[in-house]
Order: C-alpha cells, then structure tokens, then sequence
C-alpha cells in the first residue's frame, strides 16, 4: 500500500467540485499541494479573501470552500 493512501484527507470544495486534499495542510501547503505558486493566484476561503501573507498560517478545515484566482497575463 502506498504511503499516499496511508494519509488521512479531509473534503473541501475547490472552485465548486468536491475534492480529498491531505489533513493537516495550510492554505500556502494547499497551494504547494496544487503545484500552484502562491504569488499567481487569489485565495477566498469561506467568501472572504485572505491576505496572501496568511496563507502559512490559515489551516483548510473539512468542508471549506476555497476558491482560487488565477493571474494570467496577456495582452
């Protein structure tokens, strides 16, 4: 059995689809989870925007809502 399978993971809601991400993460891990850097995107958790200096600090509980802005450039 691999390790991935052995860690508990908790259910929230990313974007509006139900997805299992591993127990125990921030939302800065969270994002490292994604292979997202957190100087690229937006965080809302639970309708309020946190301030990127948070992210190490804000815990993703079970049923959060987390939704996440993309920056795309482009002219």
């Amino acid at each position: 059995m691999s390790r991935e399978a052995d860690q508990e993971t908790i259910t929230i809601r990313l974007n509006g689809d139900e997805r299992q991400v591993p127990a125990g993460l921030t939302l800065r891990g969270l994002l490292a989870h994604l292979d997202l850097h957190e100087r690229l995107v937006v965080v809302e958790r639970n309708k309020e925007i946190v301030r990127r200096g948070d992210y190490g600090e804000v815990a993703v509980r079970p049923g959060d809502i987390i939704e996440l802005v993309h920056f795309v450039g482009g002219g």
